[in-house]
């Protein structure tokens, strides 16, 4: 399960209220960077049968099943640093990451 602290829930919800088709936030992992694996976002404009749709608060969160045990039990935050601001993945299932931050790798 995937579960969204509330000021992540209040960024989805500002930025699905602005696009129009979506339905909720998309979360995947693609094969990529040095570590092995990176974070996917986009909006969520259909669920199809091979999705997992996680709803908290008000908003969903739909992940394909190909990504969902790498994000089993991730935390999904919204943090706002000056004037930079970001989703961040609390991701337990993490066991390295490259020294830019943009791939990790994890247990298999």
């Amino acid at each position: 399960m995937i579960t969204l602290t509330a000021t992540a829930v209040a960024r989805i919800q500002t930025m699905v209220a602005k696009k129009e088709t979506a339905i909720g936030l998309r979360i995947g992992v693609t094969e990529s960077g040095c570590s092995g694996y990176s974070y996917a976002l986009d909006f969520a404009e259909t669920v199809a049968d091979n999705d997992t749709v996680i709803e908290q608060d008000g908003v969903k969160v739909v992940v394909d099943d190909s990504s969902m045990p790498l994000l089993n039990d991730m935390e999904l935050d919204f943090v706002k640093e000056g004037l930079n601001q970001s989703f961040k993945f609390n991701n337990p299932n993490v066991i390295s990451a490259c020294g830019c931050g943009e791939s990790f790798s994890v247990t298999k």
